[in-house]
């Protein structure tokens, strides 16, 4: 049964820095945000890990880890590839890291975790999360539960925009969604339209902010390729919402985005708003995510 007192860690792991803090129940953070630059080696990053809990295990109930990656369904490990962390990352056995209970899930869930319990998305029953950075990932609400597939892959945003072979991702497939709707998606549409190899994200947003004409029409070409993925998915999931959190989330015309949306969608309308915990996201929702599960 769970109580007012019980509090989670949670840990969110990134490619460069690992964000730790101690939460409660209400998503409050109770104690200063700890930050540490991600170590290059599984045993470094399994002692950072071991490290960060054991200075808060005394005062915790439970640990909640977010990071890069498929979790499996039971929570307990890394099904694949990071990409962004060491080759033998997803070896660490998380359950071993603390006496106390660990729970594991993929970041852009436990962001989307965060915006349906307490965020932008809070009291909605389905909800899709664009988490929009170098990358992107997804996490998706159905009538209240994390949507996460057969075995754990779901919400992936690797659906393709083309056939044409025009862009490699990282995944290693062509003209994925998040190949396009990334800030590397923004840096590439900058390239191909200036002919500028050189030519940076950076340049764009200040370009925008200057009204150039060229950094608008990028700029644009990436909100649309952003405006064609959300349809797809709006059509799918019949969303209340769709929360775009991420350092390219702040960028985006949110008024523009969900009328484009809702002119060609054949679902119910749904709206496109910015998340509400962006930068704590994957944090929050970890110790969230992490005190449910100790409480089921």
């Amino acid at each position: 049964m769970e109580t007012k007192s019980q509090k989670a860690l949670g840990i969110d792991i990134g490619g460069t820095k690992i964000y730790a803090a101690v939460v409660d129940k209400n998503g409050k953070i109770l104690s200063d945000i700890k930050k540490y630059a991600t170590p290059k080696t599984r045993n470094e990053i399994e002692n950072c890990l071991k490290s960060i809990i054991a200075e808060f295990e005394a005062v915790i109930d439970v640990v909640g880890i977010s990071t890069a990656g498929s979790v499996s369904n039971d929570n307990t490990r890394i099904l694949g590839s990071t990409g962004n962390l060491c080759k033998d990352y997803p070896k660490i056995n998380f359950m071993k890291l603390s006496d106390k209970k660990v729970v594991l899930e993929n970041d852009a869930n436990c962001a989307a975790w965060a915006e349906y319990k307490i965020g932008a998305a809070k009291d909605k029953k389905n909800i899709v999360v664009l988490t929009l950075g170098t990358g992107v990932g997804g996490g998706i609400i159905v009538n209240g539960q994390l949507l996460k597939g057969k075995n754990g892959a779901a919400g992936e945003m690797h659906f393709k925009m083309s056939r044409n072979k025009r862009r490699q991702c990282t995944c290693g497939a062509y003209d994925c969604f998040e190949i396009y709707a990334s800030g590397t998606g923004m840096r590439l549409s900058a390239q191909e339209l200036s002919g500028n190899p050189a030519m940076t994200t950076y340049d764009v947003i200040d370009g925008v902010k200057k009204n150039d004409e060229l950094c608008l029409k990028i700029f644009n070409t990436w909100q649309n390729d952003i405006i064609d993925g959300i349809i797809g998915l709006a059509n799918i999931f019949d969303p209340d919402c769709v929360v775009l959190s991420g350092s390219m989330a702040e960028f985006v015309d949110y008024t523009k985005v969900t009328e484009a949306v809702n002119k060609e969608i054949v679902t119910t309308p749904t709206k496109v708003v910015p998340a509400k915990y962006a930068n704590n996201s994957g944090l929050i929702g970890a110790a969230l995510f992490a005190l449910d599960a100790k409480s089921d």
